[in-house]
């Protein structure tokens, strides 16, 4: 029994296989799962902190990361499920290689809806001296309140400056490590592509001539590198239809936004639905994560204006200015700083403030808050003259969002035209016709008023009109006209004595010798024969 325990025991740890009824090799259950255990474990981890959105936009997000190909060939059993309704809200996803066999990392997806500073002790113990070098930020915009934009991205930029108050000195070592090697990353001439391969000219062993850094660039960065996305550029459309953008106002939100994110050195882009975008290229190039058989190259756009792609290390001030010439780039980003620096208080403040601050600061030693590029923003959004974001009446209000709704055009019809009535009813005053004067007076009889109130009464007779009215009282006139006439002719019918009927009478004695003509042309011819 010793001996066959001994056979047993080896058999089991060196195959793992146990022999099947018909003399086939099975395989060990529990060493099939430590495998696939083990070979889930070997794949790259990759970690993407969203932020801001709604639970419905996040989903969005997440689907447009993955391509067309693997959403086709993926079984919906296995699509992993979505938390992000409560906290702090989780997912993941595979990034598959260009043929859809090998799978080159999986990404974890860490969801944030709200910029509330409790949810910072969720998101710190995320960032350790490990998982830094393989995260990244990710800002969710929405065009559906492109005013809100700028309030908005200050303020995850404050959550997320809680967050690096709760992390130690190795984290921070490790970021302002991450950070000096992202500022060479995908930089012109530079010897690092975005995705950390090494470019063209740094594997040809080439000196690096990336070009320096301009100014209001990477002048605050947050330590992990930040995408910007604005969804639904789609709805671009509609805001210039039916609340009248123009270009120069689609130019100016750009500008703003590149400015802001040029001092964190963070990238931006449009997406919609209607189109597909290089999302998934610049999110998994800012991972680190690069196609073994094809690699899909970034490319900038900031022509269409729904298209838009600013990747890292590629805007500047001088290209800013391009958009619009009126557009003072240095003064805004000056403004963003004195909106990020913690000591002004949490919420940003008006141009009627900031000029009061202008003012005392003069007096007093007491740091004061003087520009502010969200007040700029949002007061060029609500001014009258401003093209299409003149809807914007108030930037806040109490905390809420401002919402924009249109109505139907035929309801919005509709009420106009009661307005209208009621402004018409109210300047004209009512006419009264001298008819109706007499009419309420009673010297105009029913009858002639009902006629003289509707009109001559016409209709068509072979194709000529006749007036009925008209009609009516000739045969009125006739008919009086004939009946003196038809009385005198019966009194002289009644005054005459009266007559035998001389035509009846002779008719009967031309009848009476037409028959005996006839019998005496009878008996003659008998006689003969």
């Amino acid at each position: 029994m010793t001996a066959n325990a001994n056979r047993m025991s080896t058999h089991t740890a060196g195959s793992g296989e146990t022999e099947g009824r018909n003399g086939e090799q099975k395989k060990n259950l529990w060493t099939s799962m430590l495998e696939s255990v083990a070979s889930g474990k070997r794949l790259p981890e990759k970690n993407l902190l969203v932020l801001g959105g709604t639970p419905e936009s996040q989903r969005d997000f997440l689907e447009s990361l993955s391509s067309p190909e693997s959403r086709r060939n993926l079984d919906r059993s296995k699509i992993p499920p979505v938390a992000n309704n409560f906290a702090l809200g989780y997912t993941y996803y595979d990034v598959l290689d260009a043929d859809q066999d090998d799978t080159l990392a999986r990404v974890s997806l860490y969801l944030l809806s709200q910029p509330s500073s409790e949810f910072s002790t969720l998101v710190a113990p995320l960032l350790t001296p490990e998982s830094i070098p393989n995260t990244a930020l990710v800002i969710l915009l929405d065009w559906a309140e492109p005013h809100m934009w700028l309030r908005q991205i200050r303020r995850w930029i404050s959550l997320f400056r809680i967050v690096l108050q709760k992390l130690g000195d190795k984290e921070h070592a490790e970021m302002e490590e991450q950070v000096e090697a992202w500022k060479q990353r995908g930089r012109s001439g530079g010897s690092t592509n975005l995705d950390g391969t090494p470019s063209a000219a740094g594997a040809a062993g080439e000196a690096d001539t990336a070009l320096p850094q301009g100014p209001g660039e990477w002048t605050d960065p947050l330590g992990l590198p930040l995408c910007v996305v604005c969804q639904n550029s789609q709805r671009m459309e509609l805001l210039e239809k039916n609340q009248g953008w123009k270009e120069p106002d689609f130019d100016t939100v750009l500008q703003y936004l590149r400015t802001v994110l040029l001092r964190h050195g963070a990238s931006l882009i449009y997406t919609s639905q209607n189109s597909v975008s290089q999302l998934p290229t610049l999110v998994h190039s800012t991972l680190g994560i690069t196609s073994l058989l094809k690699r899909q190259p970034l490319k900038h756009n900031v022509i269409d204006r729904d298209k838009i792609v600013v990747p890292p290390n590629w805007d500047s001030w001088g290209k800013i200015r391009v958009l619009v010439a009126a557009f003072d780039v240095e003064a805004v980003s000056q403004a963003w700083f004195e909106d990020i620096e913690g000591r002004f208080g949490e919420e940003p403040l008006t141009l009627e403030i900031l000029e009061e601050n202008r003012k005392a600061q003069e007096e007093t030693a007491e740091p004061l808050q003087t520009d502010s590029a969200i007040a700029r923003y949002e007061d060029w959004c609500q001014e009258f003259d401003s093209g299409g974001l003149s809807v914007v009446e108030h930037a806040m209000n109490g905390g809420n969002n401002v919402n924009i709704h249109s109505d139907e055009p035929q309801v919005y019809l509709e009420s106009q035209l009661k307005i209208l009535e009621a402004f018409k009813a109210k300047t004209q005053p009512e006419k009264i016709s001298n008819f109706d004067i007499l009419l309420a007076t009673g010297r105009v009889p029913e009858r002639e008023a009902v006629s003289d109130h509707i009109g001559p009464v016409q209709f068509n007779v072979g194709g000529i009109q006749v007036d009925a009215d008209d009609m009516l009282r000739r045969l009125k006139d006739r008919i009086d006209t004939d009946a003196p006439e038809a009385d005198q002719d019966e009194e002289s019918v009644e005054s005459e004595p009266a007559q035998p009927n001389v035509t009846e009478k002779y008719d009967n004695e031309q009848l009476q010798s037409f028959f005996n003509g006839l019998i005496n042309r009878e008996k003659t011819a008998s006689t003969r024969n």
